[in-house]
């Protein structure tokens, strides 16, 4: 098959490897701080919300920063196309070191949302402008070794994220949380500035599209809000969701419109005619889904069936930390090594449906057998990561491969705001429907704190039986949901042509 990436590897300027090591340093400091804070808080909103007050904004803590991070990221991956990805990356960490100085100072839920937005709005380029870096600096086959490094540190990051939240604030404080990226980011910056000196910045002066920035923008947030409240309870055909969701669609379309007529498109219309492109963002979409839904779901139903502390609950997603990496790492050296990402595509797909459907005909007492299912998904998972990014970045020409990485990037984080949103008002649902009695006393987000703050504990015997078989049923039905929509990845990974990436072999 005709070789996708030639003429984004013709057009790739050299660098030593040392240069290249340092590079890739600064970058996996800046993914790392970056991927944290998608996840960190997750285990942290019952002591937070008991001690902010105002339960329900909790919903936004998680889904304002994803929001705000879905949104913003195709912007930057053409600003740094534009305007250089050192400056861009720069000006994300600092936007995002001031908002967790403002969430760590919060005095109330509202505060502490808008500091999650603005987190969200310097997160986006982290990882995406991240990303794009390696894609200036080695060829397409290389890639994919160093972005098996990359894509093992976002996992890490993404699922370690409650783990460290829990532990922090079990032992000190919530805020800590937020405080933790002031020394990460300032290691990140200093050392990626250095470390990026070496990228010269685009040579050819382009406008943006101011316009089209403000379309996505605008319709982007609109829809994700309207998912979010679904999420949070809100029936989909309330005044104010149905508002948000015709004005998104209005938006959107226009969006479309003015990027059909723009010189320089935020959103390049024509990346979305090569198949490889919809085909990866797509798997992408799942993927991240999966990671995401799991970090959630998982330590959810520990706390809800068994009481579990925070620390307690975000340690049994040690298996899965553990083994998206090793899944990442793996892919990253096979497909430098074969220059072939389809095989690997493959593999991966077809794991991950089985390990999710076997989490939900487990309890979770059974630690053994969950933490090897666990494995299997993070291994599947893990081989999408590098190969479907990759694959990408080969697929457009080079002056494009800022946008495309960010179209990727996009694509990851729509899944995990769409995902967080729809699976909780699943779970919502599922949970009153086979808790009536218990779903009666109080709505949908009440009933879930109460249940995190031990209220099986509290009810007599037969009716905490009864209440715990529900609880534990409703979570089997979106596992088996979220392993039905991981067949999709499948579909998509069997559709992939089979490219063969340019550059040296294992080197």
């Amino acid at each position: 098959m005709t070789d996708l990436s030639q003429p984004a590897a013709a057009e790739r300027p050299a660098f030593t490897h040392a240069q290249v090591r340092s590079i890739i340093i600064g970058v996996l400091l800046a993914i790392l701080m970056g991927a944290l804070d998608q996840t960190i808080i997750s285990v942290a909103l019952p002591v937070l919300s008991a001690e902010l007050g105002g339960f329900a904004w909790l919903a936004w803590v998680v889904s304002g920063y994803l929001v705000a991070v879905a949104v913003i990221t195709p912007i930057y991956g053409k600003l740094g196309d534009l305007y250089g990805r050192r400056l861009m990356l720069s000006v994300s960490i600092g936007i995002f070191l001031a908002a967790s100085v403002v969430c760590a100072l919060s005095t109330s839920m509202a505060m502490l949302v808008i500091g999650r937005v603005l987190q969200g709005i310097g997160g986006g380029g982290l990882i995406s402008i991240s990303q794009g870096i390696i894609a200036d600096v080695v060829s397409p086959r290389e890639r994919g070794r160093y972005q098996g490094y990359v894509s093992g540190t976002y996992a890490v990051a993404s699922v370690a994220g409650p783990l460290l939240g829990g532990l922090l604030t079990h032992y000190l404080s919530w805020r800590w949380v937020f405080w933790i990226n002031l020394p990460l980011g300032l290691a990140a910056f200093l050392v990626s500035r250095r470390a990026l000196a070496t990228l010269s910045p685009p040579r050819v002066e382009r406008r943006i599209d101011y316009l089209g920035a403000l379309l996505l923008s605008v319709g982007l947030t609109a829809l994700l809000v309207g998912i979010t409240r679904i999420g949070q309870g809100v029936s989909w055909d309330e005044t104010r969701n149905l508002a948000l969701f015709g004005g998104a669609l209005a938006v959107l379309a226009v969006f479309l419109r003015q990027q059909a007529l723009a010189a320089e498109p935020i959103l390049p219309l024509y990346l979305f005619r090569i198949p490889t492109v919809v085909l990866c963002c797509g798997i992408l979409f799942i993927a991240f889904a999966q990671v995401v839904s799991l970090s959630v779901l998982i330590p959810l139903r520990l706390q809800m069936l068994t009481g579990s502390g925070a620390d307690g609950a975000a340690l049994q997603l040690v298996p899965l930390t553990l083994a998206i990496p090793l899944g990442a790492y793996t892919g990253g050296q096979l497909m430098a090594r074969t220059g072939r990402f389809r095989p690997l595509q493959r593999i991966g797909a077809a794991i991950v449906p089985f390990g999710i459907a076997g989490l939900g005909l487990l309890g979770p007492e059974r630690y053994l057998l969950g933490g090897v299912l666990m494995v299997a998904i993070g291994v599947g998972i893990g081989l999408q990561f590098p190969t479907a990014l990759v694959a990408v970045q080969s697929a457009v020409a080079r002056r494009d491969i800022g946008v495309a990485t960010a179209t990727a990037a996009f694509s990851r984080s729509l899944g995990a705001a769409i995902s967080v949103a729809v699976l909780t008002a699943m779970l919502l649902s599922a949970l009153q429907a086979s808790a009536p009695d218990l779903a009666g006393t109080v709505g949908g987000g009440e009933m879930m704190k109460d249940l995190v703050g031990g209220a099986l504990a509290r009810l007599s015997g037969d009716e905490r039986l009864r209440v715990a078989a529900a609880v534990s049923q409703s979570f089997s039905h979106i596992f088996f949901i979220s392993a039905a929509l991981s067949c999709f990845s499948f579909l998509f990974a069997w559709r992939l042509p089979d490219t063969v990436l340019a550059g040296p072999g294992g080197h």
